[in-house]
């Protein structure tokens, strides 16, 4: 009796050992304890800073270092998304689905991992880090179109980060730059990326990743992001690999150009931009950083909004990355032209009704890199999202394949979405997620049954991302299917 109770005992010890799957990680900051996804053998770890919050005396400053916590952090809800607008029904507002999330808040510096390997430090899966679009202003990286956990399943741990935006992300002045060792303002925003993949340098092997093997994607500004990254020399040995998508490629002169017009959102050199936005700032009263800083969140994020009303005058307070000699030293396009690009595999495309046509300077860029001695893979989506009419405050800004809409079938994230997708959309958006996924793993987005040839002056040719014709008699046809 007692050698059968001590032989279940042993089997009860052994599969309780083989069941614990969630270790408790320590990384910067203290420990942290992820959750399970839906998908078995995912953990998803949710919101977990990777820079204090730069509020007070840290806004407007480059990230710094996180604040230590006490105990075991359960990285169960998602951090607060980058103060912004509220977002309202219609639109892409109720075509991703917006509402489940933390406020917005200027204390943003949050990301979320997701991963089967978490604790095997020498694993060293591939990793990627997701950029959020949003025009610079807007967004969050737990958006649920960015669900990440198909990516874990596919043996590459996500990473998907919230960083500053608009006003508090990228505002330029003259006593900011009098303030900074390195003489400069704006940019924070892309410095927060820039501490996100040195926290993935730093930790990443926690969570089963290979901080050696880092690949950098995003969407519109997101892409514009990836484009900042690429230039810059901070950023310079953190990434390995880079997708751009709807970020536009090389500039390309036009054959006969249109006449000339006021560019009101023109780039403008960093002088120029410290001193528009002096002038509004004097203009409310906040004549020195002390008052700026210690300004209302709210006053802050309307303040060019009132004062182009008020003054009947524009001014834009700086809203995007700037050339500005620290974090970037020149543009994108001159640094592909001039070599200085960072010497790594790219995939670049946009969507068939993208906003404008795209292909131009995708294929002066692929033709750019041929150049170089590198490889771009370029593709096109050109599947035109399915409507059951359910929605039509969405569809009647958004039709087609439009901006934005490949990011359900690079994530795999469809079954988030109302549409009334066909198996061949689930099978359309496994292919994109291999091909994204296998590119963060070698460089190369082949294999799987994904065929894709580099687009060279020999072969001038886009990846097309469509449904099968057989797909496409059925699409719109029947009840939805979900798997």
């Amino acid at each position: 009796m007692k050698k059968t109770l001590l032989f279940l005992s042993v089997l009860v010890l052994f599969g309780c050992t083989k069941t614990i799957v969630n270790p408790v990680l320590t990384i910067e900051g203290g420990q942290v304890q992820g959750v399970t996804a839906d998908i078995p053998g995912v953990f998803v770890y949710r919101g977990i800073p990777y820079a204090a919050p730069p509020i007070g005396d840290l806004r407007w400053k480059e990230p710094q270092s996180v604040v230590p916590w006490q105990g075991v952090k359960t990285a169960d809800r998602f951090g607060h998304p980058g103060y912004q607008s509220v977002h309202y029904p219609g639109g892409y507002a109720t075509e991703w689905g917006y509402g489940a999330e933390s406020p917005y808040s200027e204390d943003c510096l949050y990301l979320n991992v997701w991963t089967k390997a978490p604790g095997e430090v020498d694993k060293k899966l591939p990793v990627a880090l997701w950029i959020h679009g949003g025009g610079y202003r807007e967004g969050w990286g737990s958006e649920p179109e960015f669900d990440g956990q198909e990516w874990g399943a596919k043996d590459v741990v996500l990473v998907s980060i919230n960083y500053r935006l608009g006003v508090f992300g990228f505002l330029t002045h003259p006593e900011l730059s009098a303030e900074s060792p390195h003489h400069v303002s704006g940019n924070y925003g892309i410095l927060d990326q820039i501490e996100a993949l040195k926290w993935i340098r730093k930790n990443i092997a926690q969570f089963g990743g290979d901080p050696d093997n880092v690949t950098i994607f995003g969407q519109s500004a997101g892409a514009g992001s990836v484009k900042t990254l690429c230039e810059s020399p901070l950023a310079r040995g953190y990434f390995n690999k880079a997708v751009i998508m709807s970020g536009g490629g090389l500039t390309v002169p036009q054959a006969a150009p249109a006449a000339p017009r006021r560019n009101l959102f023109r780039a403008m050199s960093l002088p120029e931009a410290e001193q528009q936005v002096k002038t509004v700032m004097d203009w409310a009263g906040l004549t020195d950083l002390q008052k700026m800083r210690a300004a209302s969140t709210e006053m802050l994020h309307t303040l060019g909004t009132v004062y182009n009303a008020a003054s009947g005058q524009f001014a834009y307070l700086t809203g995007s990355p700037i050339v500005d000699g620290y974090v970037s030293l020149e543009s994108f396009d001159d640094a592909a032209r001039d070599g200085s690009l960072a010497d790594v595999p790219y995939m670049i495309g946009y969507t068939l009704n993208d906003m404008g046509d795209m292909a131009g300077g995708i294929a002066a860029f692929c033709l750019n890199r041929e150049e170089k001695g590198n490889q771009a893979w370029a593709y096109e989506f050109a599947r035109p999202l399915p409507d059951d009419g359910s929605h039509p405050e969405v569809t009647a800004r958004l039709k087609g394949a439009f901006h934005s809409s490949d990011l359900w079938f690079v994530f795999k994230s469809l079954k988030h979405c109302w549409r009334p997708w066909t198996r061949g959309d689930w099978d359309l958006s496994e292919k994109m997620l291999t091909a994204w996924t296998n590119f963060a793993k070698t460089g190369d987005p082949n294999g799987g049954g994904v065929e894709w040839t580099p687009y060279t002056r020999e072969n001038a040719k886009f990846m097309l991302f469509k449904l099968n014709p057989q797909d496409e008699e059925a699409s719109g046809m029947g009840d939805p299917i979900r798997p």
